[in-house]
């Protein structure tokens, strides 16, 4: 499972991230939240939902 965290460092136009903050907000998420599920969602529809198998391979189930 996920134990550390990495940046992402985006540039996107202003116009768009006020929008995008404020839809964000409207679903009560924030935008890394938000960015965090596009993630998950796109990793999945790429590798299949047993990703975590794959990229995280025999690690501690556990928890």
């Amino acid at each position: 499972m996920e134990n550390r965290t990495a940046r992402l460092t985006l540039l996107i136009d202003p116009k768009k991230k006020a929008v995008f903050e404020r839809l964000c907000a409207n679903e009560d998420v924030t935008p890394s939240q938000k960015i965090r599920q596009f993630i998950r969602e796109y990793v999945e529809d790429n590798l299949g939902p047993d990703w975590r198998n794959e990229v995280f391979g025999d690690e501690d189930k556990t928890g």
